[in-house]
């Protein structure tokens, strides 16, 4: 009695942190359980107490997610697990199967013996696993069979598939018209892909296929049959569309990374597909580290790191002088990730990924608030110092974006005059009303706005003549071989007197030795950024070199 008093105990304990979830607690000991009520009446298990509900649970899993649970819960009562977290199917009371996620921990006893098994089981059925449109399975289900094949150690080929620019056949024909084209196109997918895998409608006009006994090679040449079809033969009803698709793939052999960092991955080879390849398959390649550790694997770190508050991000500052007196202005935040096996990793190994994930965001937001804390340090000394920091389309398609920032503004107490936000190349696909709006409000606010990587494919006249901008940088490539090359020189002549058109500064990044600084000099620059005066350095560094 005693002992059934104190399994009830710790049910209750569990109970008030369970989140809603259901709570089970089991007398290791005795192999008595306790179950919450709704489990009980959901499933038609036979009591809230059960003896060996190892047995009577597995009879309501599905067969083939059973030796998977049993190995995790011998290993918990044979003392060589403490804990586990498991996905698997569960058959309710009408016979339906629903996704669960199961999480434990063993408590010991004052001897360390293990005692009591508690946890809880998260009921994923409220999720929709079938897309109303397609009834294809969904991005829900995409993970979920992710996560299942991680747990059997299934290598796999994946297959993202987007449509271009579909938002024409909405503006022409119709949503529902729209809605129409998709299932077919989903019928299409099913069809071609039928003998290499699964289907998936994902987000917005994409697709997936996940396929456990094909090749990237197979899959590349089915896509590029089905590019032939859509661009030609696609018909809704009497109706023939043209759609221009892209596609990226991945080849997937390691297990320790999560779902969410595979897609990340798969939509930034999307990306490129459709920004740098003209919608030629593009594969994601992982590049091995050492033997042990490769490119996703870093990255899936680099992932958790954010959504741990960001530790090991730091920020480096690269000064920008003035271009006449040499005096320190500002400086240049740039972003890096530090950790004991991967050492400092720079930016490019993974922000042009990670800016296919719903986590940057959290991370743009970070190096914000990093950049005007420490900003706040500097202009102690140099009231109109200024602070640059680099944008990324992923932060700023987010609707709150300019609430974010004035926020930080004020939170942080950092003046908006001195601070200034660099459109990089990579935003160039977001629409230019778009970025008109969120520029305006924030000049309005005294923020100011730099276009950097001027002279590369985004940063056109057009642009520049859209956008509200105080500040051009020209890329360093312009300036590499400006010595001795007369077209380059012509380009700087050009940029310096399209910017000053425009009344907007110019800065010149890359200046690394003292010869270009003079031959730079003969334009109009304002500002000079580059190894001649600094390499980017921690903000210590920083400020003991000016003293700040």
């Amino acid at each position: 009695m005693v002992r059934k008093e104190k399994l009830d105990s710790m049910f209750n304990a569990f109970s008030i942190v369970s989140g809603g979830n259901y709570v089970y607690v089991c007398d290791m000991k005795q192999d008595l359980s306790r179950w919450s009520k709704s489990a009980v009446d959901y499933f038609g298990l036979p009591s809230e107490y059960m003896e060996n509900a190892q047995s009577i649970w597995n009879e309501h899993l599905h067969p083939t997610d059973r030796e998977y649970f049993n190995e995790s819960i011998n290993a918990i009562f044979a003392g060589s697990d403490n804990n586990h977290t498991l996905e698997y199917r569960a058959r309710r009371l009408d016979g339906e199967y629903v996704v669960c996620v199961c999480q434990g921990v063993v408590i010991h006893d004052d001897d360390g013996k293990p005692e009591y098994f508690c946890g809880s089981i998260k009921n994923h059925d409220s999720v929709n696993y079938i897309d109303d449109v397609t009834n294809l399975r969904s991005l829900y289900g995409f993970l979920d069979d992710l996560k299942s094949a991680f747990w059997k150690k299934q290598e796999l080929d994946i297959l993202m598939i987007g449509v271009e620019e579909f938002s024409r056949t909405n503006d022409i024909f119709g949503y529902t018209f729209g809605n129409r084209a998709l299932r077919k196109l989903g019928s299409l997918l099913l069809s071609e892909f039928r003998c290499e895998g699964q289907v998936y409608r994902m987000d917005g006009t994409k697709f997936a296929v996940i396929a456990q006994k094909s090749s990237i090679q197979r899959l590349s040449e089915i896509y590029a049959d089905l590019q032939e079809t859509c661009a030609k033969e696609f018909y809704v009803g009497s109706d023939r569309l043209t759609l221009s698709l892209c596609a990226g793939a991945l080849h997937l052999e390691r297990f320790s990374v999560s779902p969410d960092t595979v897609y990340s991955c798969l939509r930034f080879a999307l990306h490129e597909s459709k920004g740098n390849h003209h919608g030629e398959l593009f594969e994601f390649q992982e590049v091995v580290i050492d033997e042990s550790r490769n490119s996703l694997t870093r990255l899936n770190e680099i992932r958790n790191s954010i959504v741990d508050e960001c530790v090991g991000f730091e920020l480096y500052y690269q000064p920008v002088v003035d271009a006449k007196t040499e005096e320190m202005c500002g400086a240049e935040a740039l972003i890096r990730w530090r950790n004991n096996d991967y050492g400092l990793v720079p930016p490019f190994l993974f922000v042009p990924i990670l800016e296919q994930d719903s986590l940057f965001p959290e991370l743009g937001k970070w190096i914000l608030r990093e950049a005007m804390i420490c900003g706040n340090r500097i202009r102690a000394k140099y009231p109109n110092f200024v602070m640059n920091v680099n944008l990324s389309y992923a932060q700023l398609e987010r609707t709150d974006f300019v609430d974010v920032v004035l926020d930080l503004l004020k939170a942080t107490h950092f003046p908006a005059k001195n601070l200034c936000l660099e459109l990089t190349e990579r935003c160039r696909l977001l629409d230019v009303k778009l970025l008109q709006n969120i520029f305006v409000r924030l000049r309005e606010e005294g923020v100011r706005i730099a276009l950097d990587d001027f002279g590369t494919g985004f940063s056109s006249l057009g642009v520049l003549r859209k956008l509200p901008i105080d500040c051009v940088k020209i890329d360093r490539d312009y300036v590499l071989n400006i010595q001795s090359n007369k077209e380059d020189r012509n380009t700087v002549k050009f940029i310096s007197q399209l910017a000053e058109a425009f009344n907007a500064e110019l800065c010149v990044e890359g200046v690394e030795t003292a010869e270009m600084r003079d031959m730079l000099r003969k334009f109009n620059v304002t500002s000079f950024q580059g190894f001649y005066y600094s390499r980017p350095v921690p903000i210590e560094e920083f400020c003991v070199k000016y003293s700040c």
